[in-house]
């Protein structure tokens, strides 16, 4: 649910606050002794690749990049090949077409590991980059190890999002519908606030077909209600829930450390099912 411009307030804001007060030595999303455009269906989709070891693949939100990772990539680095990229129509992955879907980006993100020979991955995936890795686990499967998802919503409808975030957005998207000529840029800007409005559209009932161990993650006061973490969390047949304390939507950011080390955990070690006198534990 990240969000540019004037409705970059749901958290990218947050973010580049954040951004600003840190000392980048690597120019994460601009690096070009590591960046490269790869062809994938239709559009060229930019790309970065940091470390050495399993693959690692981070997906960003709504009118996000690279550079949003900032705090995350050195410390998986170590460890694990970082693949992450430019979502379509974002970041210096341009796209002119009019249409754009979660579906359409989950499919960018496995044609971009099979054009890099990467035939599964593990998978974060930060708000609408959730939306994405979630689809992937359904549409792909054979793609995805494990998935960790932060900030991840179903439906676009205040049953998902609370309402008071849902009125932030909800001015900026009428006047955009309701302009009869748009400029480049607004073009850019009403591809990304529709996609934000309107989707995703995932039925609960198709996440039991998520066959990778998931760790669902959300703050007790993100953008995406608890109740709706909690639903996700408890319709993956085999899922973890990690509610983040005095935590918005930028768990990432924030809680980086935690973060970090927590989904790195994840990824380690063997999904175990905890039941009957496991529940002791």
């Amino acid at each position: 649910m990240i969000i540019m411009r004037k409705i970059t307030c749901l958290c990218l804001a947050v973010i580049l606050v954040a951004f600003s007060a840190h000392t980048q030595t690597v120019p994460y999303g601009n690096n070009k002794s590591v960046g490269k455009y790869y062809d994938i269906r239709g559009f060229k989709m930019y790309c970065e690749v940091y470390g050495e070891g399993e693959p690692l693949l981070i997906i960003h939100g709504n009118g996000g990049s690279i550079a949003n990772f900032v705090y995350n990539i050195p410390y998986f680095s170590k460890k694990y090949k970082v693949i992450i990229a430019d979502s379509r129509a974002q970041g210096k992955s341009a796209d002119p077409g009019d249409s754009l879907t979660y579906e359409m980006m989950a499919d960018d993100y496995a044609g971009l590991l099979t054009a890099m020979n990467v035939p599964s991955a593990y998978v974060i995936g930060w708000s609408d980059g959730g939306i994405n890795g979630l689809l992937l686990a359904l549409r792909h499967p054979e793609k995805v190890k494990k998935l960790a998802i932060t900030g991840t919503n179903l439906q676009p409808d205040t049953t998902a999002v609370f309402k008071e975030v849902w009125d932030i957005v909800e001015p900026e998207y009428k006047k955009l519908k309701a302009l009869s000529t748009r400029t480049a840029s607004q073009k850019q800007e009403w591809k990304l606030v529709r996609l934000l409005w309107e989707q995703p559209h995932i039925p609960v009932a198709s996440l039991s077909k998520v066959k990778c161990p998931t760790l669902v993650i959300g703050g007790d006061h993100d953008v995406i209600r608890e109740e709706h973490t909690m639903l996700i969390y408890h319709s993956i047949p085999q899922a973890y829930l990690w509610i983040l304390p005095n935590s918005g939507h930028s768990t990432p950011v924030v809680y980086k450390d935690v973060f970090n080390a927590t989904v790195d955990e994840f990824f380690s070690k063997p999904y175990r099912t905890i039941k009957k006198e496991g529940r002791f534990n």
